[in-house]
């Protein structure tokens, strides 16, 4: 008796393709306390230069080092002083001359 049950073949979503300007950029400034950390990115745009940060937390899973978006309430202090470092870090930028 021929066994007609299939087996499901798991779906992989292949990653999106970054330009490739994009691909290579990388902060202009970075700030680590522990394991909190901000990363200044400057933009050019039409209306001049653009700051944006982007904040993580690293952790280890396993051997392996990786960073999360997430911040449990002990974090949330260290997030705090990474932020304001971030907006001094920026504030002084655009204070120098062109």
């Amino acid at each position: 008796m021929a066994n007609n049950t299939k087996t499901a073949t798991p779906k992989t979503q292949e990653p999106k393709a970054e330009p490739a300007a994009a691909a290579h950029r990388k902060p202009i400034h970075e700030i680590r306390m522990g394991r909190i950390k901000a990363a200044i990115w400057q933009n050019e745009t039409d209306n001049g230069i653009r700051y944006n940060v982007t904040v993580g937390r690293l952790y280890k899973d396993g051997s392996d080092w990786k960073q999360t978006e997430s911040f449990g309430r002990d974090d949330l202090p260290v997030l705090a002083k990474v932020a304001d470092q971030a907006h001094t870090f920026i504030f002084q930028k655009q204070q120098e001359p062109e």
